[in-house]
């Protein structure tokens, strides 16, 4: 029968596997070289080129939305001069640089304020026509040499001769069709092209158009524009092809000058599925920002040659040593106790194998299996008796060579595991790495601050337009305002004793106790499951005071007094955590946490419980390096923290800014704070240290594995087999042996189990030797037991 498994699949499967691991470790490390410009460095380039790209989207969409909104919120009566009529479509705070009212059918100018829009190109027909419920904008030639960007909305106004349905207007239903009592108008707002709002010590950030022209450039502190580069001829293709092309962003390592390397990051100006008004648009963001190279580049191809050739050493020392002294020994042993065996069956021919001796291994269980079956060879001829059971003295085994072995491999694998290629993360983590983190820091709370300020901004239009106007209008513009703005929880009117006079959405968290004047950010709770934030406007005083009989609360007014306190005061939308979460979290920026003035927890990318301190000390030493000495407006910070920013991620790349230092949120106090594990970083030090790291490790479990797998198959049923064997020589007699596996264990013991019979047979034949027993076949006489029963 063909045996199966057995000592050699182990021996061969830990040759292969170190010498598997060796070639890795040589590959991976070898291959693995220190660039100038680490990756690190290359990836937050792609990511503040994509943070600034999205921070002009949003801003171009929210003022296109605006303006729709103002334009179908301002709709008139009936009566007034088309340049009335101009003046109330233009959002308040709005930065349009100039205004026109535009007759589709004659293409004429009605109205126009401002500098001159210009609208070569535009067919206000043709725009119209469309039937598209919002028009995108576009970008436009100046006389300036400055492009103009064009926002679209349009104006439902009464025909000539005909009077409007007051109550249909005041019901702004935007999607009832067009009846022959009123005509289209078109609105064009021209706005001057901002430049993008970039953040880090010597970057520059630039506009470009479809074309390569650069549109717009700014640059952050201590950066130089870059003038001289007005067009980009060699931007990448898909930089302007629209986010169904592939990449929309990327980086680019520019060549070396003045002992400076120029990095280059850009992305499109496109939202994912290039739905949005920016999208079409054609728009790219590059920064640019030069570095110093690194001076010193590490080399690790004498490490992997090294570590690699001595992994292959030890799987050679390895497998010499299990094959001299288990796979041999059990291999002898088991063709010595087959042969005893086949002796043993009383055939003429085969007795002259028990004449053969026993070869005796010289260690461990094959040398005492070996002398135990040289025993019984003995007694199967007569030559002695069972021999007394020995003392059994505790000596080195096969075991002890396998746990040798294991030790040996762990020798290599445990310092590569947990010692070596070790850099700290403070000399590991390069400078600009760091300043990157804090930059995009930076850029997260700008990006916060920016949604805060467009909430107060569009709230100070809704206090205007719910000033003095009954009540059903007053809730029908703050239907449509909640309805246009998903990051508001609530939306309701104060008066001025603070009581609610009216609300659509929620029930909000925590109100305001008292009205407040003017318009801003106020965080109103300070302890809760959630915490309340609103943003809020003073609604404008009315004309007439009767203008309160309007309100509910202002039906059971008795004086004058009375019905002054329930003129509507205030108009405040609370703001939804889940917006904040979502504005504060940034990809590749790590873990990011907005706090109140209290280092306490508001809102974060990743689970948090309300008005919960920072997850680590070192956060919040960083939080209060940016506080503002007496009479300074602070500044942003950032470090490596080798402790961590979140227990169990290891050191980590830390930055906080200031969510404001000017606006309403200034005086807020909050703070934006980031942290990303040093190890997430493309950093060469820590790919060679986890390569080495996961080098020892394969060393050592696939190592245990093998060993394991051997000591299983091989030495735990090896030694079973030895105290049998010494028990059988020993004279018992009565402990019948059942073969488990198909093996070399296996094997020995079917074969000692025949030699148990054969000597049960010649003690019943009063001792005789087995070469003076009748000569009896398996043929002629059965089997041993058969020859028992008769």
């Amino acid at each position: 029968m063909p045996l199966l498994g057995g000592v050699r699949p182990p021996i061969a499967a830990l040759l292969c596997a170190l010498l598997a691991v060796a070639a890795l470790t040589a590959l991976g490390l070898g291959t693995v070289h220190e660039q100038d410009v680490p990756q690190a460095v290359r990836d937050a380039e792609r990511r503040i080129a994509e943070d600034a790209a999205d921070s002009v989207g949003t801003s171009i969409n929210a003022r296109a939305a605006a303006v729709r909104r103002s334009a179908a919120s301002n709709t008139p009566a009936g009566s007034g001069t088309p340049a009335a009529l101009l003046r109330s479509l233009v959002p308040t705070g709005h930065p349009a640089r100039g205004v026109v009212l535009l007759d589709p059918r004659t293409g004429r100018s009605l109205a126009a304020s401002g500098e001159t829009v210009p609208l070569t190109g535009v067919d206000a027909a043709a725009l119209v026509r469309t039937g598209a419920a919002n028009i995108a904008p576009r970008l436009a030639p100046s006389g300036n040499a400055e492009p103009r960007l064009l926002l679209f909305a349009r104006v439902s106004v009464p025909a000539p001769g005909r009077k409007q349905d007051g109550n249909r207007d005041q019901a702004g239903d935007l999607t009832r069709k067009r009846e022959a009592v009123s005509r289209e108008l078109l609105l064009v707002v021209s706005e001057k092209v901002d430049a993008p709002e970039v953040y880090g010590r010597g970057r520059t950030g630039q506009l470009v158009g479809r074309n390569g022209k650069v549109l717009a450039t700014t640059a952050a502190t201590g950066a130089a524009l870059a003038a001289p580069h007005t067009e980009h001829r060699t931007l990448p293709a898909a930089a302007n092809a629209g986010p169904h092309a592939g990449d929309t962003s990327g980086s680019a390592l520019g060549d070396g000058h003045d002992g400076l390397r120029r990095i280059t990051g850009w992305a499109s100006v496109a939202a994912a599925d290039g739905k949005d008004d920016a999208s079409g648009l054609g728009l790219t963001i590059l920064t640019v920002r030069d570095v110093a190279p690194a001076q010193k580049a590490a080399d690790h191809t004498w490490f992997a040659i090294v570590a690699a050739g001595a992994l292959v050493v030890i799987a050679v020392l390895v497998t010499r040593v299990l094959l001299g002294t288990v796979q041999r020994p059990l291999l002898r042993l088991h063709l010595s106790a087959a042969r005893l065996a086949r002796g043993a069956c009383d055939l003429p021919e085969a007795r002259e194998e028990l004449a053969r001796p026993v070869p005796v291994a010289a260690f461990g269980e094959p040398a005492r299996a070996g002398r135990a079956l040289e025993s019984i060879r003995r007694q199967l001829l007569g030559e002695t008796g069972p021999e007394p059971a020995r003392p059994v003295r505790r000596s080195p085994g096969i075991r002890t060579a396998v746990l040798v072995c294991a030790l040996v491999i762990a020798a290599w694998g445990a310092p590569l595991l947990f010692l070596l290629n070790r850099v700290p993360a403070g000399k590991a983590v390069p400078s600009v790495a760091v300043a990157d983190q804090q930059a995009r820091t930076e850029a997260s709370a700008d990006r916060v601050r920016r949604s805060l300020d467009r909430s107060r901004t569009d709230l100070a239009a809704v206090a205007a337009a719910v000033s003095g106007v009954p009540r059903e209008r007053a809730t029908e513009v703050l239907r449509r305002e909640r309805a246009a703005h998903p990051a508001y929880r609530s939306l309701y009117v104060l008066d001025r004793t603070g009581a609610i006079v009216l609300r659509v959405g929620k029930q909000p968290l925590r109100t305001l106790a008292h009205a407040p004047t003017g318009g801003g950010i106020t965080q109103v709770s300070t302890s809760g499951k959630i915490p309340a934030i609103a943003a809020y406007a003073q609604i404008p005083a009315a004309k007439n005071v009767k203008d309160a009989k309007h309100l509910e609360n202002a039906k059971h007014a008795k004086n004058v007094k009375d019905a002054h306190d329930a003129v509507p005061a205030v108009v405040v939308a609370e703001i939804r955590v889940k917006t904040l979460n979502t504005l504060a979290a940034r990809q590749g920026l790590g873990s990011v946490w907005l706090t109140d003035e209290r280092h306490r927890v508001l809102a974060a990318s990743g689970d948090f419980e309300a008005f919960q301190p920072l997850p680590s000390r070192g956060l919040t030493r960083l939080v209060a390096k940016t506080e503002a000495a007496p009479g300074g407006a602070g500044s942003p910070a950032s470090a490596v923290l080798h402790a961590g920013a979140v227990p169990g991620e290891g050191p980590s790349v830390a930055a906080a800014a200031s969510l404001a230092r000017t606006g309403p949120a200034a005086g807020l106090g909050w703070r934006v704070v980031s942290a990303r594990p040093v190890a997430a970083l493309k950093l060469t030090a820590y790919q060679i240290q986890a390569r080495t790291m996961l080098a020892g490790l394969l060393a050592l479990s696939l190592g245990a594995a093998c060993l394991s797998w051997l000591h299983i198959v091989v030495v735990r049923p090896l030694r079973d087999l030895t105290r049998y064997a010494e028990r059988l020589a020993g004279g018992d007699r009565r402990t019948v042996l059942y073969p488990v596996h198909h093996d070399e264990c296996g094997s020995v013991t079917r074969s000692l189990e025949l030699l148990r019979q054969a000597l049960v047979e010649r003690d019943r034949g009063g001792g005789a030797p087995l070469a003076a027993a009748p000569a009896q076949s398996f043929q002629s006489g059965g089997t041993p037991q058969q020859r028992r029963t008769n």
